[in-house]
């Protein structure tokens, strides 16, 4: 489990990094420039080093390290330390984050207004490390997925995408594999018909529905991390974060092993060396939790 957990975790950054090169680009123009873009190259619109992630990881890094340094997840906390990286000059920010954390440095509040006109991924495409602490805890995960997203992002699309991700996670580091996944992904289909992803609608923008589509559509047609993230990238749009939660869940399927070499060994040391360390904190503080559950019944 904790294999399939550094998988997701390093997988998640290892596919962020791959697809920054391509964010933004067509499938016609990345097919122009790389034929297909398989390689850890850096670059792109952000101008990035090779192996450089974007906005998408550092701020998992920044939610998760506020879960490890308060035992568990606090609204307050979470809302401090992804304020403070927004301040501390960031590669990238998505527009709605910015503008959720700029409400929270000016009045303090938790939680945006809803709005009918902000169904982005910015929310979802960080819950990685709650699915990680709450592991266990089906009704952990549900209240720290909404707060967190709140936060920036007050959508009944976000939540749902956001959720069913987090559960795909747990349910794929339990070792239910593609089975399971797919369950969680017919649940959300059912209850929320815009995420279907058969036939594939062939878009993937920032909007936390086309997102999920092509995550959803490049994972359960490939059979490999390799293949997962290559075919995922190579749709371009918000391909950093198509990639980011792609390999999150395929890094969970397959495990850390999976994630050729050549990919890992170009993500940069401080990223991996965090992510090393915030795995094995997320799943301490989900084992205290169940012990703490279990002690208390």
């Amino acid at each position: 489990m904790e294999r399939r957990a550094l998988g997701a975790y390093l997988g998640f950054a290892v596919g962020d990094a791959l697809g920054a090169t391509v964010e933004f680009m067509s499938v016609a123009e990345i097919a122009a420039s790389y034929g297909v873009h398989h390689n850890l190259r850096g670059g792109g619109w952000l101008k990035l080093r090779p192996g450089q992630v974007t906005d998408d990881t550092e701020m998992c890094l920044a939610l998760g390290a506020s879960v490890i340094d308060g035992g568990g997840f606090e609204p307050r906390a979470a809302a401090e330390a992804l304020a403070a990286w927004l301040v501390g000059t960031p590669v990238d920010v998505d527009h709605t984050c910015r503008r959720g954390l700029r409400r929270y440095l000016g009045d303090r509040s938790l939680s945006a207004p809803p709005s009918a006109g902000d169904p982005g991924n910015g929310a979802a495409v960080r819950n990685l490390p709650l699915a990680l602490a709450s592991l266990g805890d089906h009704a952990a995960l549900e209240h720290w997925t909404l707060a967190q997203c709140h936060l920036t992002h007050n959508h009944p699309l976000s939540d749902a995408a956001a959720l069913a991700l987090g559960r795909m996670l747990q349910a794929l580091l339990l070792g239910g594999g593609h089975k399971a996944c797919r369950a969680e992904a017919n649940r959300l289909i059912a209850a929320w018909g815009q995420f279907n992803f058969r036939p594939y609608p062939g878009r993937a923008s920032t909007l936390v529905v086309e997102t999920v589509q092509t995550v959803l559509h490049g994972y359960f047609r490939t059979d490999s991390f390799e293949r997962c993230l290559i075919d995922v990238v190579n749709r371009g749009e918000d391909a950093d974060t198509t990639g980011a939660l792609a390999g999150m869940l395929a890094g969970a399927t397959y495990g850390v092993g999976a994630i050729p070499r050549r990919w890992l060994g170009r993500l940069e040391t401080p990223v991996r060396t965090a992510i090393e360390a915030q795995v094995q904190g997320l799943l301490r503080i989900a084992r205290e939790r169940l012990q703490d559950t279990i002690g208390c019944s």
